[in-house]
């Protein structure tokens, strides 16, 4: 039964909440289920925010130590995926803002073990709406999306990655960046723009 000061919650009816709530109330299969729902999701969007896949495995193992963490206090204030991946733009931020050298031991990566290889490679070629793949062959699509991605600012970058392969709404997005609806959608059409310019010549 769900605790009272979340009964008029309108995100109730997320299955990923009511894992969570389920793992508040110390169920630790339900929280390896949210685990193995999110991780290479997870992993996927960090590591084309960051670059490098072993530090982005790292960010996404200490983004779910500190949700295991802090259980016992979650309240439900958006969806899930919401929380969980404003979770990871902060820490994103964070190690941007301190640079790419920063010691690994620092994530405390021993307390979980390895989540594996993370993420696909294929992850962006194959869910991109933007390449001709009928011209370029999978390698150099997965390159060339790579690379227009990384032509955007951070924020854009992320704000892209949220809405094309989360298929989170503006206002989820503006949830999870601490940013209105609105600043959202001027951040979407820029980046848009960006990438049609960028990728134009390839078209």
């Amino acid at each position: 039964m769900v605790d009272s000061e979340t009964d008029l919650s309108p995100y109730l009816h997320d299955p990923d909440v009511q894992l969570m709530l389920r793992a508040r109330q110390g169920d630790d299969a339900a929280f390896a289920v949210l685990v193995e729902n999110y991780q290479d999701r997870l992993v996927a969007v960090l590591y084309h925010i960051i670059g490098k896949q072993e530090a982005a495995e790292d960010l996404a193992q200490e983004v779910f130590l500190r949700i295991y963490r802090h259980r016992k206090k979650y309240e439900v204030k958006a969806k899930f995926s919401t929380w969980l991946f404003r979770i990871a733009n902060n820490l994103a931020s964070n190690y941007r803002r301190d640079g790419a050298r920063r010691n690994e031991a620092s994530l405390a990566t021993n307390e979980s073990g390895s989540m594996g290889v993370r993420p696909e490679e294929n992850f962006l070629a194959e869910k991109s709406a933007l390449m001709p793949a009928r011209v370029l062959d999978r390698t150099e699509t997965q390159t060339l999306v790579r690379a227009a991605l990384d032509s955007l600012s951070d924020r854009q970058k992320m704000a892209v990655l949220l809405h094309k392969f989360e298929q989170m709404s503006y206002v989820d997005i503006a949830t999870t960046m601490d940013l209105t609806p609105q600043a959202v959608k001027s951040l979407l059409s820029r980046a848009r723009e960006n990438l049609r310019v960028y990728l134009e010549p390839f078209l």
